[in-house]
């Protein structure tokens, strides 16, 4: 029989994986087999699993990923795609997010480009890297909103900590003197640092001439693309074909 303040002292030690695994070995008639060292290993295996799958989650909730059931495993990489495959798998394997290095993804609207990225996000937070997604638009009024409640720091701060950031629909948003001087502030304060991925309807070419102002253009395209990966990402929408996992 279980013994129940074991069982609770474990709970109340925060170990509710290995609390559940000792519930679990109870009714386990085999598990009477192992020796002590091999039941308490699997024990600890559980409370390592159980900690591993409660961060992800965690992550994956404060990402706030536009797509959280995106999957890099699902990801279109025919050649018609504009995809390559070599490049997703060297991307899956992290090595980038390590060199801080960033991923630029561009085309038509409908080509996938929100799925693809936040496919990688959600491959970062199963990582266990800490993502957070955002649309340009909404970023720009949370840096009004946070200057206002005298809490800019503060959010500079959370978004320095983030290994991966993700910026959707670059481009869509008009710019102003203090737009561009917030991007500028979050993109240097992150270069060399962590890791972005940008989505844009507009070519790479053209970034220059949207964010308007040539000084500070130069200083935020010198951080964000000589660096970076770049795929232009093609085909017809993604939304208007039956059967396609993805779509954005």
């Amino acid at each position: 029989m279980l013994n129940e303040p074991t069982y609770e002292k474990l709970r109340t030690m925060r170990l509710t994986g290995m609390a559940d695994a000792l519930l679990a070995q109870q009714s386990d008639p085999e598990i009477s087999g192992l020796s002590f060292d091999e039941r308490f290993a699997l024990l600890v295996e559980a409370e390592e699993l159980f900690r591993d799958n409660r961060r992800r989650t965690r992550l994956m909730r404060e990402a706030r990923l536009r797509t959280p059931s995106a999957c890099v495993e699902d990801l279109d990489c025919s050649a018609a795609r504009g995809l390559p495959r070599d490049l997703v798998r060297q991307l899956m394997r992290g090595r980038w997010l390590e060199e801080s290095r960033n991923l630029l993804l561009t085309g038509k609207t409908g080509t996938g480009k929100t799925y693809v990225a936040c496919a990688f996000g959600q491959h970062a937070c199963r990582d266990g890297q800490r993502t957070a997604y955002r649309r340009l638009s909404l970023l720009l009024q949370e840096f009004m909103q946070a200057r206002a409640a005298g809490t800019y720091p503060r959010l500079l701060q959370s978004l320095r900590r983030a290994r991966l950031l993700i910026i959707d629909d670059w481009g869509l948003t008009p710019l102003n003197e203090v737009a561009r001087r917030d991007l500028l502030e979050l993109l240097d304060d992150r270069y060399g640092r962590a890791s972005t991925v940008i989505t844009s309807q507009l070519e790479v070419k053209h970034w220059h001439e949207y964010i308007g102002e040539p000084t500070v253009a130069d200083a935020i395209l010198d951080r964000v693309v000589h660096n970076a990966f770049r795929v232009e990402l093609k085909g017809p929408s993604r939304r208007d074909t039956k059967g396609m996992k993805e779509d954005g």
